[in-house]
C-alpha cells in the first residue's frame, strides 16, 4: 500500500507534510496523535505557549490536550495556512468518554501528489495580541489570503462557536 503522506523540508516553515499520492476531497488523511495530557499539566510544563510560536499541542476537549511531542504522528508537522487544503475534525466518543475523542486531518479539496498539506490552526491566546505576539506567531503560508499571523481574534473565535 502506498503511503498517503510524507514529512520533509517545507518552503512554508521547517518540516511540512506532503501528499505521497493523490488525496480526494473529504478523505481522512491522518489522525493527530500523541500523549493525552490535562490542561493543567500543559500549563505547568509548557506554559501558555504564547511566547514560542511553535507547538505540538492540540486541544482535544475541555479536559484533554494531545501532546504530539510524545508519540506524535507526522500530523504534527502539518503547517498552518490561511487558505488551507485540509481541516482538523474532532470526533467525539459516542459514549462521552473524553479520553476516546480524536482529531483527524481531512482533505477539504482534492490534493495533488507532492502538494503540501496545510490547515488553519485557529490559535487563540488568552492574552492581548500585541504586535510582538503577532510577529512570534507570524504566518508564512504565502497565500494571497494570508492574514500575516496564525492568531485568530478572540472576538471572531467566539462568533464561530
Amino acid at each position: 500500500m502506498t503511503r498517503t503522506i510524507i514529512a520533509r523540508r517545507s518552503p512554508i516553515h521547517g518540516t511540512g507534510v506532503f501528499a505521497a499520492r493523490k488525496i480526494k476531497a473529504g478523505d481522512d488523511v491522518v489522525q493527530y496523535e500523541g500523549r493525552l495530557i490535562t490542561h493543567a499539566y500543559a500549563d505547568k510544563h509548557y506554559g501558555d505557549g504564547g511566547e514560542t510560536g511553535h507547538t505540538f499541542l492540540f486541544t482535544l476537549n475541555d479536559r484533554y490536550i494531545i501532546d504530539a511531542n510524545v508519540g506524535g504522528t507526522d500530523a504534527r508537522w502539518i503547517n498552518h495556512s490561511c487558505d488551507p487544503n485540509c481541516q482538523a475534525v474532532l470526533y467525539e466518543d459516542d459514549k462521552g468518554r473524553k479520553k476516546k475523542d480524536r482529531v483527524v486531518i481531512e482533505a477539504l479539496r482534492d490534493i495533488a501528489r507532492g502538494e503540501e498539506l496545510t490547515y488553519d490552526y485557529g490559535i487563540t491566546l488568552e492574552v492581548r495580541q500585541t504586535p510582538r505576539l503577532k510577529k512570534i506567531w507570524e504566518c508564512r503560508c504565502g497565500s494571497p489570503k494570508c492574514t500575516g499571523t496564525m492568531l485568530k481574534s478572540k472576538r471572531r473565535a467566539a462568533v464561530k462557536d
